[in-house]
This record gives C-alpha cells, sequence and structure tokens, in this order.
C-alpha cells in the first residue's frame, strides 16, 4: 500500500468548496493586502486562542523576528533557544543580528529542557524561545518564572504547536508573545507561506502591526523602522476557511497517534506525552536504533518517511562562528541519528496506518531472525 507523508491534493479535495469560495470572494474584492480578510482571520483566531489580539504576516520565520524585534532585541544580545528544531527558527534570530545561545533538550519530549536555561542566562540575554516541537509545548510554568525573575521576554515558538495545551492554557498565550507558521503542512496551513504573532497586550499589537508594514503608522508617515511582511487577503480567507476544523483535525492527529502507539508498543520507542500536556501531533516522532535502514525498507514498500531534523543548528555550517563543537549537545546529537518521522495528517486512512505498523513490525521480525544483532530496538536515549 503506498502511503505518502502528507496529501495536499487530497485536503484540496476535501474542502474544495470553503476553500475556493474564499478564493473567489478575494478576486472579486479586487483588494489583495491588508483588507477585510485579513482582519476577519486575526479576530478568529485570537478568538480561538483565547488571546487579545493576532498580527498575520508573511511567514512563521518573519513571526518569529517581529516579535523579537517588537520587543527591542537587536544586535549584541542573547536569544535562548534549542539546537533541535528546523533552522528557521534561528535565522529569525539572526535577522535580528542577536546571538542564539543553544541548550540541550530533554530526551523523553524532545523540547527544550527547562533545567538547563537558567545556567545559560547573561547579562546579554534578552530573550528565551522555547520552540513547541512536533505539537508538544515546552514546560512552560519554570520557564515563565525564570523569565520574570531576569526580567526577560519569552516568545513560543508555535509554528507545530496550533491549539496544543498546557495545563489548560492553549500554545501562544502563555509567553509575551506566540510565533505561528502556515506552512501548508502545518495543523493549520495556507496555500502558501503565511504565518501570525499571538500577544495579550495592546501595545505589542501596535508595534507588530507597524514593523510588519515598513514601520507606519498610516500611509507614508513611518514612526520606527519596518520590514514588509504582510499576510495577504488571499491566505487570510483561506486560513479563516479552515480554522474552523483545526480541532477537528487535531483530535484526528491524536487518533493516529494512539493507534501507532498501540500498534508500535515494544518495537519501537514511541512519542512520550507529557502529564498535562495536549500534544496535537504535527509530527509523529518514533525512535529507532536503524534509521536509516528502517526508512530504506518503508520506502521499498511504498511508505514515505522524513527526518526532523538530522543536522541540529549548532552543527551546521551556517553557525559555525559559534564554536559548538560535536558534543557540545549530547542528548540532542544522539536523537538526531535516531529519529524517524511517520507519516501524519488527517486525512490518512486507518488502513494506511496498519500498513505502515505492519512494516515496521516486518522489518524488525526480520532483523530479529537475521545473524545480525536486532536493529529496531525500543532503547531511548535517555
Amino acid at each position: 500500500m503506498k502511503v505518502p507523508f502528507g496529501d495536499m491534493k487530497v485536503h484540496y479535495q476535501t474542502y474544495k468548496s470553503q476553500i475556493d469560495q474564499a478564493v473567489h470572494r478575494v478576486l472579486e474584492s479586487g483588494h489583495y493586502i491588508l483588507g477585510s480578510e485579513l482582519e476577519k482571520f486575526e479576530a478568529a483566531f485570537a478568538k480561538s486562542l483565547g488571546s487579545g489580539y493576532v498580527a498575520g504576516c508573511a511567514s512563521g520565520t518573519e513571526a518569529i523576528y517581529l516579535a523579537l524585534a517588537a520587543a527591542g532585541v537587536t544586535t549584541g544580545d542573547e536569544v535562548i533557544v534549542v539546537a533541535h528544531t528546523a533552522v528557521p527558527t534561528i535565522s529569525a534570530i539572526s535577522m535580528t543580528g542577536a546571538t542564539p545561545v543553544f541548550v540541550d533538550i530533554d530526551p523523553k519530549t524532545y523540547v527544550m529542557d527547562v533545567n538547563l536555561v537558567e545556567a545559560k542566562i547573561t547579562e546579554k540575554t534578552k530573550a528565551l524561545v522555547p520552540v513547541h516541537l512536533y505539537g508538544q509545548m515546552v514546560d512552560l510554568e519554570p520557564l515563565l518564572k525564570i523569565a520574570a525573575k531576569h526580567k526577560i521576554m519569552l516568545l513560543e515558538d508555535c509554528a507545530q504547536s496550533t491549539l496544543a495545551t498546557y495545563k489548560g492554557a492553549i500554545a501562544g498565550t502563555l509567553g509575551d508573545y506566540g510565533a505561528f507558521s502556515f506552512y501548508p503542512s502545518k495543523n493549520l496551513g495556507a496555500f502558501g507561506d503565511g504565518g501570525a504573532v499571538s500577544t495579550n497586550s495592546s501595545e505589542n499589537f501596535d508595534k507588530l502591526v507597524k514593523l510588519r508594514n515598513y514601520g507606519q503608522s498610516k500611509r507614508y508617515y513611518h514612526d520606527i523602522i519596518g520590514i514588509n511582511s504582510r499576510l495577504d487577503e488571499m491566505q487570510a480567507a483561506i486560513l479563516d476557511a479552515q480554522l474552523p476544523f483545526v480541532e477537528q483535525w487535531n483530535e484526528r492527529r491524536r487518533e493516529i497517534a494512539k493507534r501507532y502507539n498501540e500498534g508500535l508498543e515494544g518495537i519501537v520507542v514511541t512519542p512520550y506525552e507529557a502529564e498535562g500536556r495536549k500534544h496535537v501531533y504535527h509530527l509523529y516522532v518514533i525512535q529507532t536504533d536503524d534509521r536509516d535502514g528502517l526508512q530504506a525498507y518503508l520506502l521499498e514498500k511504498g511508505i514515505q518517511t522524513l527526518i526532523h531534523y538530522p543536522n541540529p543548528a549548532h552543527l551546521q555550517k551556517a553557525y559555525s562562528y559559534l564554536g559548538y563543537k560535536p558534543g557540545s549537545l549530547p542528548v540532542t546529537e544522539k536523537l538526531v541519528n535516531r529519529i524517524l518521522s511517520l507519516p501524519m495528517h488527517p486525512g490518512l486512512t486507518d488502513d494506511q496506518i496498519d500498513a505502515v505498523i505492519e512494516e515496521i513490525g516486518n522489518y524488525s521480525r526480520e532483523q530479529k531472525s537475521s545473524k545480525s544483532s536486532p536493529k529496531v530496538t525500543a532503547n531511548s536515549i535517555s
């Protein structure tokens, strides 16, 4: 059975009516930038978060940049973040001129180990950027206390965690800002690039609105230095048309994860969902000793998998100037050689999920019956 990692074409066909109506409405309006569609979506998304304000922007990367810039993060400052994330998180920090300072991750949840953060704080530290990776939120309570104690800004990277929760609070509502990506494959995805920043402060919101539009308070009047980072009317309308379905899609993702968990128990290391956190499974990531062998085997069987992310940011050539060496972040560096993302999207059928489980089981049995020692095990990095 063919099991693609994602299927945007099927997604469009399923919600064709809603999306086509949104696109047609924008085309008929003749208004494509900073109009009523954006205002409508921003209000609806803010309501779904329970957050006071949402400012749409051009991408998730620029959402992080805008939030940092709004908080005054600039050249010479330091921002504490993890290396186990999509590099765009780090790119946004670099855009401000600040220096990323990396901390290691928790071996169970794969997100920031909050116990390591305070030791990294210096007089140059201006922001903490916990990344709610794969759909699970960071342990924010102790991190918020650290941020308050040292009077530094906390920005939640929510690119993969739309409507995930931590002790009942929704991602993007606990920190000073929340940054969202609407890349097409996200839990709420546009049909192109898009992003947004959430905040509970009207003052922060006003600054974000200026920053995303050249620093203008009104046309041709520039109060601050800004950039062009606007969520266009077409993408805003498409996002608004899909927003009512996100909870339903997240529940389906959780159902898929449960089916994977039950079928793969004892074969590979399945994701750990921490107490008090509602994981929304943007990605379903397993651990296995023979990741590359398993991935090749599954591809032969028509099952597409990916690795998120094979080369951590601190060891990327672009960030070699920071001076990190192999061994600097041992948990991260061990994990990236063991992780594999299985197909995960709301359109997956139970038959497809079962086919993935069956083939992973087949591979495990083949390895155990061979002369070599078993390569696919449930040994974790912890």
